[in-house]
C-alpha cells in the first residue's frame, strides 16, 4: 500500500512560484480580516452568491445540472428536489451548509469524512452513501473519436479503509505540530484523497468541500465570500492536466505534488484577489451608477448583467439594469446580444 509521510514533505525545497504564492496568501487573508470588521454587514451579502455559485459548479463539473432558478431555490431552500440531478445538488448544499456552520467542530477523520458523504446523499437511495468504495474505480479519459482511456488506477477497495485512516492522521499530525505549512498541506492532502478516490461516487464533490474544511480550519475564510469551486470550474482542464500531473509515481511515492499544489494555491488566491474587488465596491458608500461603473472596470473583455450583480451584491437587479442602460446611453459600454445572451463592453 502506498505510505504516507507527511513529515517528510517539509524537508523539500519549494521553487519561488510555491513560496510567492503562500506569502501572498498569507497577506490577502489578513486583508481580509481587517475588511471584515470594517464592513461586516456589507460583506455577508456576498456569502449566499458564493454558496449559490459553489453549490452549482461543484455539481456541474460532474454532469449535475439543473437551471440557474432551480439552483437558487434549492441553495435557499425555497423548494424540494424534483429528480436525481437535485437530489445531488441538495445533498451537496447541506454538507456546505454544515461547513459554513461548524468548520471548527468537524475533526479531520474517516469517521466524519463518511458522514458528510452520507449526508451528501441523505435526499436519495443511495445503500454505498456513507461507504468506502466496494469496487475498483478508474480515472480516465474519452476522447473525441469516442475511445476511452485509463489514466489512473487508484487505490482498491481493501486498501481504502487504512488508507484514508492514514492520511488523516499524517494531515492532523504535522498541522497539530505545526511541523508543515497547511498551504502546502491543504493540496497535499486533496491530492492524496482524490488518487485514494474513496467512494463509489462523489470522489470530486468531497475533494472540493474536504479543501473548503480544511481552508476554514486553518483560518483561511475566502470559499465564504469567493466560491473556489466556480474558479475550478472554469479552469476545469487546468485541473485535471496538473491533477494529472501530480498523479504520476503516485503508488511507488514518487509522485510529484507540486504542479497540483501550483493550482491549487493559485485558484485560493485568484479568489482572494475577487474578494478586494468586491471590497472596494462596498469600502465607500456609492451611488448604484458609481458602483456599476467601477464593477465594470473591474472586468476584462465582454461581461454579463449577472456578472456586475456578483460585484454589487446590495443592489437590486433593477438598479444594475439601470446604471447599465445609463453607461450604455453615455457611451461607456457597448450593448451586444438580446436577452440571457446580452454581454457589455467596457468603451471608456
Amino acid at each position: 500500500m502506498r505510505n504516507f509521510n507527511y513529515s517528510a514533505i517539509q524537508e523539500k525545497k519549494w521553487d519561488s512560484e510555491v513560496l510567492s504564492l503562500v506569502a501572498a496568501i498569507y497577506k490577502e487573508a489578513g486583508k481580509q480580516e481587517l475588511y471584515l470588521k470594517q464592513h461586516p454587514d456589507e460583506l455577508d451579502k456576498l456569502v449566499e452568491i458564493a454558496k449559490i455559485q459553489s453549490t452549482e459548479a461543484s455539481n456541474a463539473i460532474e454532469g449535475i445540472i439543473t437551471t440557474s432558478t432551480r439552483i437558487r431555490q434549492l441553495v435557499q431552500e425555497k423548494t424540494t428536489p424534483k429528480n436525481r440531478d437535485e437530489q445531488e445538488i441538495a445533498g451537496y448544499r447541506d454538507v456546505l451548509g454544515i461547513i459554513h456552520e461548524s468548520f471548527d467542530a468537524i475533526p479531520i477523520s474517516q469517521n466524519y469524512i463518511l458522514q458528510l458523504h452520507k449526508i451528501m446523499y441523505s435526499h436519495m437511495n443511495n445503500p454505498l452513501a456513507g461507504r468506502t468504495k466496494n469496487v475498483q474505480n478508474y480515472i480516465s479519459a474519452t476522447y473525441p473519436d469516442g475511445h476511452s482511456e485509463i489514466l489512473f488506477t487508484p487505490l482498491a477497495p481493501y486498501e481504502t479503509p487504512e488508507a484514508l485512516d492514514k492520511l488523516c492522521s499524517e494531515y492532523n499530525q504535522v498541522i497539530g505540530n505545526f511541523e508543515l505549512d497547511p498551504l502546502i498541506a491543504i493540496p497535499v492532502f486533496v491530492h492524496d484523497f482524490l488518487c485514494i478516490h474513496p467512494f463509489n461516487d462523489g470522489n470530486g464533490r468531497m475533494s472540493r468541500l474536504l479543501t473548503t474544511l480544511l481552508l476554514y480550519r486553518s483560518g483561511f475564510y475566502v470559499g465564504k465570500y469567493i466560491s473556489l469551486e466556480a474558479k475550478i470550474a472554469k479552469n476545469k482542464d487546468l485541473y485535471y492536466e496538473t491533477l494529472a500531473a501530480s498523479q504520476q509515481g503516485w503508488h511507488e511515492g514518487k509522485d510529484d505534488p507540486v504542479p497540483f499544489i501550483k493550482y491549487l494555491l493559485g485558484t485560493i488566491l485568484s479568489a482572494y484577489k475577487d474578494f478586494e474587488d468586491r471590497y472596494s465596491l462596498v469600502e465607500i458608500k456609492r451611488s448604484a451608477l458609481d458602483m456599476v461603473r467601477l464593477a465594470s472596470m473591474n472586468r476584462i473583455g465582454r461581461f454579463s448583467k449577472q456578472d456586475i450583480r456578483e460585484l454589487c451584491p446590495s443592489l437590486s437587479i433593477s438598479s444594475v439594469e439601470g446604471a447599465l442602460r445609463k453607461l450604455v446611453d453615455s457611451g461607456e459600454l457597448k450593448r451586444e446580444g438580446l436577452g440571457k445572451n446580452t454581454y457589455y463592453y467596457r468603451l471608456t
